[in-house]
Parts: structure tokens; sequence; C-alpha cells
């Protein structure tokens, strides 16, 4: 009798270990499913967005360009160089968040200093003589500075790059090193966990 209910104990553990399991493994293929459907979303509006921002941008030129049409002269020259700025900036900044990396950013900002110096130098035009040379000089001015910011900007972010990783190759050496007054077994792990925590 005893054995029969130890023997019935024993299924009953089973059965309810191995439901417990299939409730776990189904919890977690719905986890997983989750997370990625939450990416593929995420990645879907940013691409939807990036469109939205691309047309907006194309629409909004078309209809300032066509207020341009009213004008002539330099007034005209100014006023299609504001419109095409816009729709620079606009593009730009869509694709660098669309991106999302330094070289995105960096290609933005240049982009950006690029259609400023257009406007400032068609701003430029209505003027003569000494004034007018003065002031394309300042656009090319502002827009070296710009370019240049940009630039700086992204080695700034690359030399933090490369000094972390530096850092942690040196540390990684340190550990290492420190694994050497082991034997066996325990320096085999102490290896295996400096490898681990620093990627190698």
């Amino acid at each position: 009798m005893t054995i029969h209910l130890t023997l019935a104990y024993v299924r009953w553990i089973s059965t309810s270990k191995r439901k417990k399991m299939k409730k776990t493994f189904a919890m977690l293929l719905m986890c997983s499913a989750t997370i990625s459907s939450a990416a593929w979303a995420a990645s879907n509006d940013a691409s939807a967005t990036y469109k939205a921002a691309k047309e907006s941008a194309t629409s909004d030129y078309k209809t300032a360009r066509a207020k341009c049409d009213s004008l002539a002269g330099n007034p005209k020259d100014v006023c299609v160089a504001e419109a095409k700025a816009a729709r620079v900036h606009t593009d730009a900044n869509a694709k660098a968040e669309y991106k999302n990396t330094l070289a995105a950013r960096t290609s933005a900002a240049k982009d950006i200093a690029d259609a400023d110096y257009d406007v400032a130098k068609a701003k430029c035009g209505n003027l003569a003589g000494n004034d007018k040379d003065v002031c394309v000089k300042e656009a090319k001015a502002n827009k070296v500075v710009a370019v240049e910011n940009a630039k700086a900007d992204k080695k700034v972010i690359d030399a933090r790059v490369d000094a972390n990783d530096e850092k942690r190759t040196a540390e990684y050496k340190v550990a290492i090193e420190k694994c050497d007054a082991l034997a066996g077994a325990a320096k085999d792990n102490c290896v295996a966990a400096a490898k681990t925590k620093f990627g190698k």
C-alpha cells in the first residue's frame, strides 16, 4: 500500500513538473515572440517616420519653391536657396535619426552646412564690391566652422571609443597576469572569467 502511494506521489510530482515546464516553455516562447514583434514594430515605426519626413520635406519644398516663382533676381535666388536648405535640413536630420549612427549625424551636419552656405551666398548676391567679398568670405568661414565642428565631434567620440578599447585591453592583460599565479582548473577558470568579462 505504501509503495503504491509512493509511486502515485512520484507520478503526480512528475506530471506536475512536466506541466510547469510546459507552461514555462510556453511563456518563454510568448516572451520571445513579443520581444521579436516589438523589435520589428520599432524598426517599422522608424522606417515609416523616416519615409514620412522625406515626403513632408519634398512637399514643403515644392510649396516653398512655387512661391519663389513670383519673384525675380536676387530675391528669387535667395528664396530658392532657402527652400532647398529647408528640405536638406529635414532630409538630413531624418536620415541621421533613422540610421542613428555617428557617421550619419556627421554627414547630416555637413549637408546642412553646405545648404546654409548656399543660402548665405545667395544673400550676398545683392551686394557689390568689398561688401560682397566680405559677405562671401563670412559665408565660407561659417561653412568651414560647421563642417570642422562636425568632424571634431566625430573625432572626439572616436577617440573616446579607442581609449575605452585600449583601457579594456590593458585591464584584460592585468586580469590574465593575475591568473598566471594559479594552476590547473583554477587557472583555467580564472582565464575563462577574464575572457568573458572583457569580451575576448
